[in-house]
C-alpha cells in the first residue's frame, strides 16, 4: 500500500466515533473466524496509535512486512462497509443506490417482473428526493428489462419511458452545464476574489453569459434552481452587485423553505445559502437582519433535520464563528474578543484536517483585524504574518494584498517604524506582481512612506489630507473593495479625531439602514 493509502487508512480509523469502532468490532465479529483475524488486530494497534507507527504494528501484531499491504486494503474495505451499513451513514442516496443493487439482482435472477416493480418504486422515491442522474440511470434499467420482458400491464409503457428519459436527459444536462459555470465562477472568485477592474468584470460577463444555459424555469425542479441560484449568486459576487447577491441567496434559502424534505438531504447546501445571506448582508451593512439570521443558524444547526456528522460539524464552526467576527467589524464591538478567538483557534486546531487551508487564512486575516480594532498592533501583526509567510498556498490574491497593507499600517501604529521603510518596498513590490495596485493602495504606501519626515504638529493635517483624498473612492465601484477589507476610513477618522476606531465604527452602525 502506497503511503497515500495508508495515511488514508490511519486519517480514516481517528476520524471513527466510539459508536463507528464498536459497530466495527460488532459488524466483525458476526463471523466468529474473523475474531483473530490480522485485519482485525491491525484495528486494535492502529485505533491506539497517536501517529501511525509501523514498527510498533510489526511487533504487535502477527503481520510480516510483506503482508501488511494487503492486510491494510482489506482493513479500509472492511471499514467503509460497517460505515456503510450504520443507521447513521443511511442517506437517502445510499438507500436508492442499495434498492437498485436489489432490483438489478433480481433481474440477474431473471425475475423481470419482481426487479422492474422495485425499479419504478426506487425511481419514485429518487424523483422525489431530486437525485435524477440515478433515476435516468433507473430508467435505462427498466428499457433493458421491458426490451426482454414485455408485460403490457401498463398501456403504451415503451412511450411512457422514451418520455421520462428524454426529459430527464434534459433535465441531467442543464444541471451538468449550471454547476460547471457554478464551479468556475467559484474558482475565479477564489482565485483573485472580487472584479478590479472593468476588463475583469467585462470577462467575467462573457464568461458568465456564454455559459449561462438556455432554460425554462417552468420545468426546473428543485436541483436546477439550485444551481441556476448558485451561479447567479456567484456572478454577483465577483461584480460586487451585493444587493443582487443578497436577492439569490434569499431564493437560495427559500428554495429550501418550500422543499423542506430536502433539507435533511442536502444540509450541507442549506447552511451553506445562509451562509452566503450573512455575507451579503455583511457587505450591504444591514446589521439588524445580520443579527437575525445569525441567530437564527444557529438554531437551524441544533434541529434534528441536521445531521451530526463531522462534515457538518466542520462547517457549522466555519459559517457560525466567521460571521459571529464580521458582527464584530459591523457593530465596532473589538472589545473582549479574546474568548472568541480563543475557541477559534481551538475548533481550527480540532477541524483542520477538514477545513481547506484558504478559509483557515481569512480566519488569521479576520482576527487580525479584531486586534487592530482594538488597538492591538502587535498581535494583529503575528496574525498577519501566518497569512504573509504562507508561501505554500495559493490563496485569494485580493487576501494576500490586504494582508500586507494591514501589516504596514499596524507597524506604524505599533511603532515599528524600523521595519516601515523595508516592508513598503516589499509590499509595492508584491502588488506590482499581483497587478493590484489601484489608487487606494498607491495613496497608503506614499502616505506611509512620507510619515517618517511629517511633524508630530502636521500630523493630523496628513491624515485629514489622505481621509480626503480616500473619500472619493469609497463608492467607485473597482476602489472600493479596498474599504471591503479595511475600513481605512474609519481609521483616518479616529486618528483626525483622536479616539478609538472601535467608537467610530459604532457610531456609523447608529445610523445605517435597518431595512433592505
Amino acid at each position: 500500500m502506497t503511503n497515500d493509502l495508508t495515511d488514508n487508512l490511519f486519517t480514516l480509523i481517528k476520524s471513527l466515533s466510539s459508536s463507528e469502532k464498536r459497530q466495527f468490532s460488532l459488524y466483525v465479529g458476526r463471523i466468529g473466524v474473523n475474531a483473530d483475524s490480522k485485519f482485525l488486530k491491525l484495528f486494535k494497534v492502529m485505533a491506539k496509535q497517536a501517529q501511525y507507527n509501523e514498527k510498533l504494528i510489526l511487533e504487535h501484531t502477527n503481520i510480516s512486512k510483506l503482508q501488511l499491504s494487503n492486510v491494510k486494503a482489506h482493513l479500509y474495505k472492511q471499514i467503509l462497509v460497517s460505515l456503510r451499513l450504520n443507521p447513521a451513514h443511511q442517506s437517502i442516496p445510499v438507500q436508492i443506490r442499495e434498492q437498485l443493487d436489489f432490483a438489478l439482482i433480481l433481474y440477474r435472477k431473471g425475475l423481470y417482473n419482481q426487479s422492474l416493480k422495485l425499479l419504478d418504486k426506487v425511481k419514485t422515491i429518487a424523483l422525489y428526493n431530486e437525485e435524477k442522474n440515478v433515476a435516468y440511470e433507473i430508467l435505462e434499467w427498466e428499457k433493458i428489462i421491458e426490451s426482454q420482458y414485455i408485460t403490457r400491464s401498463i398501456h403504451n409503457r415503451a412511450e411512457s419511458l422514451i418520455k421520462q428519459t428524454e426529459i430527464l436527459s434534459r433535465l441531467n444536462v442543464l444541471a451538468s452545464r449550471l454547476s460547471n459555470l457554478s464551479l468556475q465562477l467559484y474558482g475565479i472568485l477564489l482565485k483573485m476574489g472580487y472584479a478590479r477592474t472593468e476588463e475583469e468584470t467585462t470577462s467575467i460577463r462573457e464568461i458568465f453569459q456564454k455559459n449561462l444555459p438556455e432554460y425554462s424555469f417552468n420545468e426546473m425542479g428543485f436541483r436546477e434552481k439550485l444551481l441556476l441560484y448558485k451561479a447567479f449568486l456567484w456572478y454577483s459576487f465577483l461584480t460586487q452587485n451585493f444587493l443582487s447577491s443578497y436577492r439569490y441567496s434569499l431564493k437560495w434559502i427559500d428554495l429550501f423553505n418550500e422543499n423542506p424534505h430536502m433539507v435533511s438531504l442536502h444540509p450541507v447546501s442549506y447552511l451553506k445559502g445562509n451562509h452566503y445571506l450573512l455575507e451579503s448582508l455583511f457587505y450591504l451593512n444591514h446589521v439588524e437582519v445580520f443579527e437575525k439570521v445569525l441567530i437564527d443558524l444557529e438554531a437551524t444547526i441544533k434541529d434534528p433535520k441536521i445531521p451530526d456528522d463531522d462534515n457538518i460539524a466542520a462547517l457549522s464552526f466555519l459559517y457560525i464563528y466567521s460571521n459571529k467576527l464580521n458582527l464584530r467589524f459591523m457593530t465596532g464591538d473589538f472589545e473582549g474578543g479574546e474568548l472568541l478567538i480563543d475557541k477559534i483557534q481551538k475548533k481550527i486546531k480540532k477541524y483542520e484536517d477538514r477545513l481547506d487551508g484558504h478559509h483557515i487564512m481569512v480566519f488569521y486575516y479576520k482576527i487580525a483585524s479584531l486586534h487592530f480594532g482594538n488597538g492591538e498592533n502587535k498581535k494583529c501583526i503575528e496574525f498577519l504574518k501566518k497569512i504573509i509567510n504562507n508561501t505554500a498556498l495559493e490563496m485569494r490574491e485580493d487576501l494576500m494584498c490586504f494582508s500586507r497593507i494591514l501589516n504596514l499600517v499596524a507597524h506604524y501604529e505599533a511603532g515599528l517604524d524600523y521595519h516601515l521603510e523595508r516592508l513598503i518596498r516589499s509590499t509595492y513590490k508584491f502588488l506590482i506582481r499581483m497587478n493590484d495596485m489601484h489608487e487606494v493602495q498607491k495613496e497608503m504606501i506614499k502616505f506611509l512612506r512620507r510619515l517618517p519626515d511629517v511633524s508630530p504638529l502636521n500630523i493630523k493635517v496628513e491624515f485629514r489630507k489622505l481621509h480626503t483624498t480616500l473619500k472619493q473612492y469609497e463608492n467607485h465601484p473597482y476602489e472600493r473593495r479596498a474599504f471591503l477589507y479595511l475600513d481605512i476610513l474609519s481609521w483616518l477618522e479616529s486618528k483626525i479625531e483622536n479616539r478609538p476606531v472601535a467608537d467610530v465604527l459604532k457610531e456609523k452602525t447608529s445610523l445605517r439602514p435597518r431595512t433592505i
